[in-house]
């Protein structure tokens, strides 16, 4: 038994996404997989024991049958009855809940099923790729373009036409051949597999299978892969962005070798680079949605965009979005000679903020140095919240960066200034755990904790970031260290020297 989870938050109200999904009989309207459907007997789609009756794109055919419906609290759950495919016992489900800051949905959707132990691999990406990331696309660019019909209580069942012509699909969603892929001979290429969640010993090279590009995809030929702390988060099964068994890595540049039949405006031989999800970047070759491709300028080279790219972007997010930082404000950034840290505190300063940056040893203390940092604080032999009291005459810090977590949380909340600004962007040193808020109005403190997807999913939000840090790359604002190399098949080192903290600046992997 394998068990496949995707979730993802719907910029919409939870009325208007679950309007969409309860339709049984509606997947037709926004799936790209799905060309046309109808329930068997006639019986209304929202009955427990209705039996849908899909033709897929690619000409094949299934029928699922609902199990539950709930509209108080927004979750649904069918089985498979007939599929071209073998998902023996496959059950799944779907479930909304209300974001609570924002008029948002959180969506997560999940199966269990008994695949052949031959087939396991790329039938479990075919679900959580072809079929539920595809949705989750799909239902955002439906609430986007807001012109679809709303179902009704009683919307009729539909007769199966013959394939014909249909609407191109938007861009931005991916139109899976589950039938034709499952069929036809795949070509393989050397990736990092996790098979099960743990330590860096998970990591195995593998051969795995590469399908070709879906029409709205490109296949790109990595160069040089990034290696994220967030891939830490993945491998251990902390975030919910990897499932298994599945390929990390959300950050690469390459060059283009094939493009699906849908893509215009990219070209094989074109260089780009991405810093997204869906993770899978640890391999030699992937095939990849096309929309939130970065093309790259030949002043930008892929060692720099690898090494850089995401971190950038997050840089971008957290200093003129989560926290404009502003002429004259001290800035405090924890481990300043990181990745990010590195281009927090060049940034930083460039903004006219005072920047203290702490690390762990006298090394990292030059490196953050010569990046312009006002205040470098050694916190290994050092209590920095006390040091930061001391630079600053008592007054405290105005917004802190932090990504380390349990070791630097309470006495980031100590050197915070009244009004102070507490961005808690990651836990390398383990879960920050539970506080009392009400502590936080002493000094009427603000508690921030963001998402890099919030602000990275679509192109809109993703385009001003990467254009102001290649700008920023461009005026010299901030420079980007050469990045630590490791071969592909080291991984699992590379993993074990950044959570060591054994390195500085950025990590890459060599394919």
């Amino acid at each position: 038994m394998v068990q496949v989870r995707q979730s993802t938050i719907i910029d919409a109200p939870i009325e208007e996404v679950w309007a969409i999904l309860r339709d049984f009989n509606g997947h037709d309207r926004w799936h790209p997989a799905i060309a046309s459907s109808e329930i068997d007997g006639g019986e209304p789609a929202d009955v427990v024991g209705a039996v849908r009756h899909f033709r897929l794109a690619d000409g094949g055919e299934l029928r699922e049958q609902l199990l539950a419906l709930s509209d108080k609290d927004r979750r649904l759950s069918y089985c498979l009855l007939e599929a071209p495919l073998p998902l023996m016992g496959y059950v799944a489900s779907i479930r909304l809940k209300p974001v609570t800051d924002g008029n948002a949905t959180f969506w997560e959707w999940r199966s269990e099923f008994h695949p052949p132990a031959h087939r396991r691999d790329e039938l479990v990406k075919l679900v959580a790729e072809d079929i539920y990331r595809a949705g989750f696309a799909a239902i955002r660019d439906l609430l986007r373009r807001r012109d679809f019909p709303m179902p009704t209580e009683a919307r009729p069942s539909k007769t199966i036409m013959p394939p014909g012509p249909t609407d191109i699909a938007p861009r931005s969603i991916p139109a899976p051949s589950i039938l034709a892929s499952s069929l036809r001979r795949e070509e393989t290429t050397r990736a990092i597999l996790v098979e099960r969640y743990g330590g860096p010993d998970v990591l195995q090279l593998k051969e795995i299978a590469l399908p070709p590009p879906a029409p709205y995809e490109v296949r790109i030929r990595h160069t040089v892969i990034g290696v994220n702390f967030i891939d830490v988060y993945c491998r251990t099964g902390f975030f919910d962005l990897l499932g298994l068994p599945g390929v990390p890595g959300m950050e690469a540049a390459g060059i283009i070798e094939a493009v699906g039949s849908a893509i215009s405006g990219l070209s094989v031989g074109d260089r780009v680079a991405y810093a997204c999800p869906p993770v899978g970047a640890y391999a030699e070759r992937r095939n990849m949605t096309a929309e939130l491709l970065v093309r790259l300028s030949d002043d930008i080279s892929d060692e720099t965009a690898a090494a850089s790219l995401l971190k950038g972007v997050t840089a971008s997010f957290l200093l003129h979005d989560i926290h404009t930082v502003r002429p004259g404000e001290v800035v405090l950034i924890h481990a300043g000679a990181g990745g990010i840290g590195q281009l927090l505190v060049q940034w930083a300063r460039h903004l006219g903020a005072t920047v203290i940056a702490t690390v762990s040893s006298d090394d990292k203390a030059r490196i953050v140095e010569r990046l312009g940092a006002h205040h470098v604080v050694v916190y290994s032999r050092e209590d920095f919240s006390e040091a930061v009291m001391g630079l600053t005459g008592g007054a405290g810090a105005n917004v802190i960066y932090d990504a380390v977590g349990a070791d630097t949380f309470a006495g980031s909340l100590a050197a915070l200034a009244v009004r102070g600004h507490l961005v808690s962007f990651g836990q390398a040193s383990g879960p920050v755990g539970s506080w009392d808020v009400g502590r936080f109005a002493s000094r009427s403190i603000t508690l921030s904790r963001p998402n890099y997807a919030h602000y990275t999913d679509t192109p809109e939000k993703l385009a001003p970031h990467v254009d102001r840090f290649f700008a920023a790359l461009r005026q010299r604002a901030v420079r980007i260290e050469q990045p630590v190399a490791y071969d592909l098949a080291r991984a699992a080192d590379a993993h074990r020297d950044l959570e060591a903290r054994r390195t500085s600046g950025a990590l890459v992997l060599l394919p």
